[in-house]
């Protein structure tokens, strides 16, 4: 492959490396990493060494053969040898150790492992891809990290050589060449490339026959066995699919400032914002302008708390200050979900064009005092309660996860918060070891020198971690649930809501017996909670019957046919009507109810077994089948 090479580059001022880079450098050569043979001796005695100009013909090849570049005309070059200095241009670390031995006149090949190449980091030609049929050379370097990607809009200038330097494609006059990344409107080869650049940065992209697809910008590619691409990356816009689907897109129309993601918002910020709403497939009708509906003030709202459409969140959370975006959003991640403006009609696509004025970053409780931390941390955890209530579920884990984590990293400014703040390790010692369970309870009831902050934190945290369980549990991981409600109950078995919040993710999850010995536990560990147990064991019997009944009908006759003999099994049909009655019978009680701490959920009383329940449990029904255990997932 060519490389066009100006007489006047090498001499181009260079950084100069410290030593200790250049010995990392020549650290990459081991024994058999660079190999020469002489095909022509050179004459003199004298060899080139750092700071002197050497100028040299040079072709590179794979071991295959295929020429990777060159500066014979024979190999597509140009004719033009290379000229660089010694020690301070820019060239790959198997010539700069493999010229200086070298005499005037010599022609020899060196043979290189990858490191000594186009695989080291400081190389200036980069490989795009592994059987460089795609290599890049940086011309001019670019500014910042971000390179374009699917489906990020671009402008370039660009134009075309063959290997030759025939010309197939002139540099575009008046606007940069448009197109938009990963929809095939240029060569693949040319996209690869692209694909690693900087905004404003100039480069010589080298594409072989097998990466030159058919494009609007080439639509003629067959005959061409290499291409040479000058492309100056002139600006992109960032366009984001944030679902994957191409249903929720962000364009950023106009740059903010400071770096992506870093400068972004984060979880649970305070952002203001101006946001002008429009139906898409109405001639984008405007519904709503901050700037005009609400007297010219901008909306504040603090993220991760429900307070607008998820997808103008989600959305708003990759912004940076001072950026607009045009965000086009499906009904279900705008208003199907939420409150939807009265000149907004069911099911209607939304585009909003959104600024980012700025936001506040989320408190820190690193020197608050103990008062501080507590309030905050309590209208924090109201908020998850709220957006549990209104069953954004992950929504609220993440405001109880929230507060679980802050509490990890607080530490106490005084010896009175000290007090309060007693690591709650102790806690969790003394209860793993069964004899000292009771006494340590005994202990923090009636002695208790810590205070009594130390008990409210220890419950503060208990019902965080059993709020998170509701959450895991409506959201259907049940085996998370449980894991949870277990962090509660190592440090005390008996807590009665944890029993039961944990009895109800192993009935959810089909574990009846694990759920019936901790419903059974709730009473003997405080006998106020019979009722709620009680009601708990009934519903417990009335899914398991509901478990059987299915199994019944599924496997209906099969033990009581004679060998040779056809059992007939229950239709799907059948099996869908059984269910869908037995759903609308014992399903009415699965809602968790209210989330608050000062009461159980609420439990339907259910109705009285029927005749059904002369029929084996669940467990023994399934051992009978052969089936030790049996999941109802």
């Amino acid at each position: 492959m060519a490389v066009e090479e100006d007489a006047e580059q090498g001499f181009m001022p260079q950084k100069k490396k410290s030593s200790s880079d250049e010995d990392k450098r020549r650290k990459k050569i081991v024994p058999g990493s660079l190999m020469k043979a002489l095909m022509r001796p050179g004459g003199g005695d004298s060899r080139p060494s750092d700071g002197d100009q050497v100028i040299y013909h040079c072709t590179i090849r794979t071991l295959d053969g295929v020429v990777v570049e060159s500066t014979r005309p024979d190999h597509g070059g140009k004719g033009v040898p290379i000229r660089n200095v010694l020690g301070k241009s820019k060239m790959i670390l198997g010539l700069l150790e493999g010229i200086p031995t070298m005499l005037k006149g010599e022609v020899a090949m060196f043979k290189m492992k990858p490191q000594l190449h186009y695989g080291e980091d400081d190389c200036p030609i980069s490989v795009i891809s592994d059987d460089m049929g795609v290599v890049k050379k940086v011309i001019t370097e670019g500014k910042g990290w971000e390179s374009p990607r699917e489906p990020y809009e671009v402008k370039a200038w660009i134009s075309a050589k063959t290997g030759d330097g025939k010309e197939i494609v002139s540099r575009t006059q008046g606007e940069p060449f448009f197109f938009t990344f990963g929809k095939t409107e240029v060569p693949k080869g040319l996209e690869m490339g692209i694909g690693t650049m900087a905004r404003g940065e100039r480069a010589i992209i080298y594409v072989t026959s097998q990466y030159l697809t058919q494009s609007p910008f080439m639509p003629e590619v067959e005959g061409i066995e290499e291409v040479h691409f000058d492309v100056e990356l002139v600006h992109f816009v960032q366009v984001r699919d944030m679902l994957g689907d191409g249903r929720l897109i962000k364009r950023r129309i106009q740059d903010g400032k400071g770096d992506f993601p870093m400068d972004c918002p984060l979880h649970d910020s305070l952002l203001c914002v101006h946001y002008k709403g429009m139906l898409l497939y109405e001639e984008n009708r405007v519904f709503y302008d901050t700037r005009i509906d609400n007297n010219g003030q901008p909306l504040e709202f603090s993220s991760g708390e429900g307070l607008v459409p998820e997808g103008f969140e989600m959305c708003v959370r990759l912004m940076l200050p001072g950026e607009i975006a045009l965000v086009t959003c499906p009904p279900d991640y705008a208003y199907d979900k939420f409150p939807r403006p009265a000149n907004v009609p069911e099911g209607a696509h939304i585009q909003w064009e959104i600024e980012l004025l700025g936001f506040e970053m989320p408190k820190d409780w690193t020197g608050m005092n103990f008062q501080s931390i507590m309030d905050d941390a309590e209208k924090i955890r109201s908020t998850g309660n709220r957006l549990f209530k209104e069953g954004k579920y992950e929504l609220a884990k993440a405001k109880y996860d929230k507060v679980l984590r802050e509490f990890n990293h607080v530490n106490p400014q005084d010896d009175e918060e000290g007090k309060v703040f007693v690591d709650t390790r102790v806690s969790i010692w003394f209860t793993s070891v069964p004899f000292l369970k009771l006494l340590w309870l005994l202990f923090l009831t009636y002695i208790n020198p810590f205070g009594a902050d130390f008990l409210f934190i220890l419950d503060t945290k208990n019902l965080l971690h059993l709020n998170v369980a509701a959450c895991y549990l409506k959201m259907g991981e049940c085996k998370k649930s449980v894991e949870t409600c277990n962090k509660v109950l190592e440090a005390n078995p008996a807590h009665v809501k944890a029993l039961y919040r944990r009895g109800m993710a192993y009935m959810a999850a089909g574990d009846f017996e694990e759920a019936r010995t901790d419903f059974q536990m709730m009473i003997k560990a405080d006998k106020s909670s019979e009722p709620d147990a009680k009601a708990a064991l009934l519903k417990l019997k009335q899914k398991e019957q509901e478990v059987e009944r299915k199994v019944r009908k599924q496997f209906k006759g099969l033990f009581d046919k004679k060998p040779g003999e056809i059992s007939h099994a229950g239709t799907e049909e059948e099996e869908d009507k059984t269910l869908a009655k037995d759903q609308k019978e014992g399903d009415d009680g699965d809602s968790d109810g209210n989330n608050s701490e000062e009461s159980h959920e609420a439990v339907e009383d259910v109705r009285q077994a029927s005749w059904f329940s002369f029929w084996p449990t669940g467990r023994r029904l399934f051992s009978s089948l052969g089936l030790q255990r049996c999941t109802i997932l």
